[in-house]
């Protein structure tokens, strides 16, 4: 019994480690861009740096804290008024400040990381948006989806910074300088151009 609770513990710290990297890496794509940067779409479908901030806010309040039974500690606008179901989480408002959504996510992150540490992995969740068959699930299968759903926004993350001003990710300086990435990325392209007429 000691030797499972023992393994579950570090399983939870390993995942909540790998939860950590996400956010950090989210939140540091914001640093040294302008209010409009970091807002603006730069994708067909609207994708934006503070949107992902904002979406990934609901994720750990909802599936770390209400459907663990531990609701909220704050109030979300865009879940109170149902928008969030227009996908008012993925943009910021003109008056939702980065200040204001960062410390928001911050408080996410507690709330969740106390979730973890109260009830641990086995504890019961139920997910009320879900398919009925699939709601009734544990805290360690929602933290597995959160810290995925992470990572994978912190790599759009990663790909809208690179767009907006260049900056890659957190290994871009180890692999090269500039004239390594203009060779690699020319290399990239010669490869494909052969296959430009196909």
């Amino acid at each position: 019994m000691d030797d499972d609770h023992t393994a579950g513990r570090d399983l939870a710290s390993e995942l909540q480690r790998y939860l950590q990297q996400g956010r950090d890496n989210l939140v540091a794509k914001l640093e040294g861009l302008s209010e409009y940067d970091i807002r603006r779409p730069m994708t067909p479908s609207g994708t934006n740096l503070l949107g992902l901030v904002k979406h990934l806010i609901g994720i750990e309040l909802g599936y770390l804290g209400a459907c663990v039974g531990r609701p909220a500690p704050v109030t979300l606008p865009w879940v109170e008024d149902g928008s969030v179901w227009e996908s008012a989480d993925m943009w910021a408002k003109a008056d939702e400040s980065r200040h204001y959504l960062v410390d928001l996510y911050r408080t996410a992150w507690r709330h969740s990381d106390e979730s973890i540490e109260r009830l641990g992995l086995t504890a019961a969740a139920h997910v009320p948006w879900w398919p009925e068959e699939r709601r009734d699930t544990t805290l360690g299968a929602l933290l597995v989806r959160t810290a995925t759903e992470t990572a994978q926004h912190a790599g759009h993350a990663d790909i809208v910074r690179e767009m907006i001003d260049g900056r890659g990710g957190k290994d871009h300086d180890d692999m090269g300088d500039a004239r390594w990435w203009s060779d690699y990325v020319g290399r990239i392209q010669n490869a494909a151009d052969a296959f430009r007429n196909g």
